[in-house]
């Protein structure tokens, strides 16, 4: 006798389960997958492409540079020529390096990055104070003289937000900045034209280094304060409230201490400034030579150089250690603070060195 019952059971299970593999293979499914598998390949090639990225750029000779400069455009290797030639190549390492300009980035992986935009910054502020000097003080021979039209352009380009992405972008604004001062170099370079000028004088270096030596001042200030501080206030105090219980605590100072999420950005921060000051400073003491030679402060300045080199020595450990002072971790903000302190030091005595007669 046939078992109709189980037949029929069995017929239904077989069709369930064919029902099942057919689903399994749907093509949704099948999308999916693919879908999922491309988005992890994605992320996992830019997490590498952002550590590639991530590298800071070597140093290089400025004297070579400036040499080979010159030599390839035909202009005369004249006093001021490497301090602009050696402006104009760090600001466009901001431009050329891996990955390009990464501040203003919206999409993956330059938007996951906050240390090289860290270190951009920090050269940008450099190549700030020093197209503001040429402007200013290397390029007029007194007060009361006109300034250079073309670094009157570069000045305010190199002024421009650093995270503007369009209308205009940030690299289109300082890709006109190096434009301008290269067109000043094509004047200063060619006898011919004499309409440029450089002028190497101790008061016009000593104001350019008294803007380093605040810029540094600041950023030791900021990188000591990872463990926290307590500073005298500075403000003016006013009399009338000399007695109140606030004002005591006013004058008495208050805590400071950098955020935990920024503090690999003021490291970073403090790594682009000595990389792109210790280049200026290198074409500096090609261009100054005399007049540092007349003060005796050749020694003090390469003093400076070698303290802002040492800033930028490899770090090894994968994320920015924050220890206390005496702790077990390091701390390598305050290890940072140390170099950065020394070359403000040197900055400070070397300012004195040419102010003396």
């Amino acid at each position: 006798m046939l078992d109709w019952k189980n037949r029929t059971a069995g017929a239904r299970d077989g069709a369930a389960g064919a029902a099942t593999t057919s689903q399994s293979k749907s093509p949704g499914s099948l999308v999916t997958r693919t879908v999922a598998g491309l988005l992890g390949l994605y992320l996992v090639i830019a997490v590498v492409v952002g550590w590639y990225w991530s590298q800071e750029p070597a140093q290089f000779s400025v004297q070579q540079r400036a040499e080979a400069a010159a030599q390839t455009s035909g202009r005369k290797l004249v006093n001021g020529y490497t301090t602009v030639e050696t402006l104009k190549q760090v600001a466009g390492t901001l431009l050329d390096k891996p990955g390009g300009y990464l501040s203003n980035d919206l999409a993956p992986p330059g938007l996951w990055l906050d240390n090289m935009p860290s270190w951009e910054f920090g050269v940008l502020v450099q190549v700030r104070d020093m197209s503001r000097a040429l402007r200013k003080d290397f390029t007029r021979s007194q007060s009361q003289s006109t300034e250079d039209p073309d670094l009157a352009k570069a000045e305010p380009r190199f002024h421009f937000d650093h995270k503007s992405w369009a209308l205009p972008a940030s690299e289109a604004e300082y890709a006109e900045g190096i434009k301008s001062l290269d067109r000043y170099l094509e004047r200063l370079g060619d006898p011919g034209k004499g309409s440029a000028q450089f002028y190497t004088r101790a008061d016009n270096l000593n104001n350019w280094l008294g803007d380093a030596a605040t810029r540094l001042g600041s950023l030791s200030q900021r990188l000591s304060a990872s463990v926290g501080q307590v500073r005298l206030n500075t403000a003016v105090v006013d009399p009338a409230l000399a007695d109140s219980v606030a004002q005591a605590d006013f004058i008495e100072g208050v805590n400071y201490e950098t955020p935990w999420l920024q503090i690999d950005n003021v490291f970073y921060e403090a790594r682009g400034q000595a990389w792109a000051l210790a280049h200026l400073l290198r074409a500096i003491e090609v261009d100054f030579a005399d007049v540092l030679a007349k003060k005796n402060a050749t020694v003090s300045v390469r003093q400076i150089i070698r303290e802002l080199e040492a800033a930028q020595e490899p770090l090894w450990s994968p994320m920015i250690l924050n220890g206390s002072g005496y702790g077990l971790l390091a701390n390598h903000s305050l290890v940072m603070a140390n170099y950065i302190s020394r070359a403000n030091a040197g900055l400070i005595d070397l300012r004195q060195l040419l102010s003396q007669g």
